[in-house]
């Protein structure tokens, strides 16, 4: 009994011993933490809520460009028409949802460098709206160079969405059009 409880008291103080201490709050310095950005207003949470409705339908348009390009690899014409079907079906749901969140997006809810940025989002998420009815129409039977044209802006499109993150002080992923394999 007294063995065990001396090998008790070892371990207790062996496992304390190697547990670090926090270090004390006030020795951060108060110049390398940087400002946290303010809370978002009402209407800016709404815009988010807006862009990520959108986004909904970039990410499914961003798969639907993956299956066109991984179809390009083999020379299966049957398999690359139907990721072509499938990108001008993608385009057309990918259009519903950037029209449902695109009303959200309403620069004026910013300020100075901000607006300019949710600016550019918005018209950058209007070019991409208006070009989903070629893409519908034409996707079906010529899947490659309608991807193409959709790869581009849908590349400009994630460039604005980082610069627009960037101002707003939200966290900017490392690489946004990288997207799920199956």
């Amino acid at each position: 009994m007294r063995c065990l409880a001396v090998l008790f008291c070892i371990t207790t103080t062996v496992a304390r011993a190697q547990q670090p201490t926090p270090p004390p709050a006030e020795s951060a310095r108060a110049e390398s933490v940087p400002a946290p950005p303010p809370p978002p207003t009402l209407d800016q949470k709404r815009f988010l809520d807006g862009l990520r409705t959108a986004t909904r339908g970039i990410a499914q348009l961003k798969d639907g460009l993956n299956r066109v390009a991984r179809t390009q690899a083999r020379s299966d014409s049957a398999s690359q028409r139907r990721a072509g079907r499938f990108l001008a079906g993608v385009c057309g749901s990918a259009r519903a949802f950037m029209a449902r969140g695109r009303p959200y997006l309403k620069p004026a809810v910013y300020e100075d460098s901000s607006r300019v940025k949710a600016r550019r989002l918005t018209s950058q998420m209007d070019s991409l709206i208006a070009y989903m009815p070629v893409c519908e129409q034409s996707a079906g039977a010529t899947p490659v160079p309608v991807a193409a044209d959709l790869g581009k802006r849908v590349k400009a499109y994630d460039a604005v969405v980082r610069d627009f993150r960037l101002a707003v002080g939200l966290p900017v992923k490392a690489d946004s059009a990288a997207t799920s394999r199956r």
